[in-house]
């Protein structure tokens, strides 16, 4: 029960996250802006976004979309720290849920 309360969780946020990308939200753009990243590029991270959600709520799929998730938010943690973007507090709720899903879905 536990395992299913984190990967809906998980998949809740991600998925809440990929909304905001695929609409053109103005928090992923300003958030683009900071990290030096095309604004052309918040769409498809959305799309990105979208298929680790869908994957977490898909039996055979969670640990491989849980670790896509764990990786694309390491590669955005090395985006913000190239841009020297230490705001990383929607970061860290973002790792901590993918992670969290990653090990209880093993």
């Amino acid at each position: 029960m536990f395992a299913l309360i984190v990967t809906l969780t998980a998949a809740a946020l991600v998925g809440a996250a990929a909304i905001a990308n695929l609409i053109g939200h103005d928090y992923p753009r300003r958030e683009a802006d900071r990290n030096r990243i095309p604004r052309s590029w918040v769409r498809p991270f959305g799309v990105v976004l979208a298929a680790g959600a869908i994957g977490l709520l898909l039996p055979p799929l969670r640990t491989l979309a849980a670790a896509g998730l764990v990786l694309y938010f390491l590669i955005a943690l090395g985006a913000h720290v190239r841009a020297g973007n230490y705001r990383l507090g929607a970061w860290a709720l973002y790792f901590g849920v993918s992670v969290a899903a990653l090990a209880v879905n093993p």
